[in-house]
């Protein structure tokens, strides 16, 4: 199907496709219910009242998020990031890192985005910049957690973010010297789909994208994609998040993930990996894990390292990048979001 006739398509089958597509999502959150139904009637009306309650207060940063996105992919602003892969390693690196912690791209664009990007020949420190970077933080993200878990702790990831970015590149780019990172890419794989057009061809930017017909149009594709897509996550984190408040003890989270020291952080980042949602899911999550107890240092241990590392992501890593860069990818994100937890644990602490 082309783009041409992906402009012109239903408003209707536009969102029947967007429903369909996330049919599991929406499936897996009315069995909880169901099931809810049948063993508890009386906590399956508790955790539909939270849900539904959560998501009307998260409504208005909901709707701020969804125009950044939809606006970013209608005016072309998101091709501006080829623009950052440009000049010396070191302003490469630290414009990657800036540019993966701000950028608006969804976390499907992220996979062929990157192998895009190396079979450029972009160096890989950048790339590995952009990449630790990019899937902890976006303009969506920031105004959500800022809704969700507060404006510093927004900020702290933002910056974190950006500073994972900038120790895998500084990182790669010392261990490049010695040529054994010289070739990435696994052999057979191309140069991706998805947002990786935004780099292999440069788009004209449009800022007042009503004026064209096509972009308008993308505009409000893009706006019922990410509505359809946040809503989906965040129904069913809030769901779970009802449950975990009525049958997870507060006392256990505190007395685990709770107090000083390294052992939360270091349980919090590893946990992080195979127990990450999704990064909208988990915002509700963690909030919750914080009010029983939780270290504001664990929290955030657990998204930055979920966020990178989560096994869906990690498995698409593997299957792109040879193993020794796989490991160090790895290795970066979770010792990155283990001292980043630690980090703000004593700042949050002084």
């Amino acid at each position: 199907m082309t783009d041409q006739t992906l402009e012109h398509r239903s408003p209707t089958l536009d969102f029947l496709g967007q429903l369909w597509s996330g049919g599991k999502v929406w499936f897996f959150s009315l069995l909880i219910v169901l099931i809810l139904l049948l063993v508890n009637p009386e906590q399956a009306s508790t955790s539909v009242r939270f849900a539904l309650t959560n998501l009307l207060n998260t409504a208005p940063f909901l709707i701020l998020s969804i125009s950044l996105a939809a606006y970013a992919g209608a005016t072309g602003a998101d091709s501006l990031i080829a623009r950052v892969f440009q000049g010396s390693p070191g302003r490469m690196i630290l414009l990657a890192a800036i540019a993966g912690g701000l950028s608006p791209f969804c976390s499907c664009g992220v996979i062929p985005l990157i192998a895009a990007l190396l079979a450029m020949g972009v160096p890989l420190s950048a790339v590995m910049a952009f990449w630790l970077a990019s899937p902890i933080m976006d303009p969506s993200m920031f105004v959500l957690t800022t809704g969700v878990l507060g404006t510093e702790f927004a900020v702290v990831k933002t910056l974190t973010a950006i500073g994972l970015g900038l120790m895998g590149g500084a990182v790669v780019h010392t261990l490049s010297a010695s040529g054994r990172l010289a070739f990435p890419l696994r052999e057979g794989v191309g140069d991706g789909g998805c947002g990786a057009s935004s780099v292999r061809g440069t788009k004209t930017i449009n800022w007042q994208f009503w004026q064209e017909r096509d972009r308008t149009a993308r505009f409000f594709r893009e706006g019922l994609a990410t509505t359809l897509f946040l809503t989906k996550w965040l129904l069913l984190a809030y769901i779970l998040e009802s449950l975990m408040l009525a049958y997870l003890p507060a006392d256990l989270v505190s007395s685990v993930l709770g107090g000083s020291g390294f052992a939360p952080i270091a349980i919090a980042t590893l946990v992080g990996v195979p127990a990450y949602l999704n990064g909208y899911a988990a915002l509700p999550l963690v909030g919750g894990l914080i009010e029983q107890g939780m270290a504001p240092g664990a929290g955030l241990a657990f998204l930055v390292a979920g966020g990178v590392t989560s096994l869906p992501a990690a498995i698409a890593v593997f299957a792109l990048v040879r193993i020794r860069v796989f490991l160090l990818y790895i290795a970066l994100a979770l010792g990155g979001s283990f001292s980043a937890g630690l980090m703000y644990h004593f700042w949050s602490m002084a």
